[in-house]
């Protein structure tokens, strides 16, 4: 005798919960993927201005007159060796 769901038995409830994990886990997926797609390029597409190293600002506060000769000199030496006159090592 067949059963009640037209003979698909098991395998017939098996399909159907396939399709809707399917029909609604796709679009959910989707949905999510996307916003964190976006979320990623605003992250990334979020900088401030271009940073300078500490020997472009000194340089540029001794153009501008903010700091005298001697003084520039001093802190570009201490910039370079280190407060306790440790050489630094510097990227080039």
């Amino acid at each position: 005798m067949m059963g009640w769901d037209g003979g698909w038995g098991i395998l017939g409830w098996l399909a159907m919960g396939l399709m809707m994990v399917v029909v609604w886990g796709l679009p959910i997926a989707l949905v999510v993927w996307a916003v964190q797609r976006d979320a990623r390029r605003d992250q990334l597409s979020v900088t401030g201005p271009p940073r300078q190293d500490a020997d472009q600002m000194l340089a540029q506060r001794y153009a501008r007159g903010e700091i005298d000769e001697h003084e520039f000199a001093h802190r570009r030496e201490v910039l370079r060796t280190g407060p306790k006159g440790d050489v630094v090592a510097r990227e080039m």
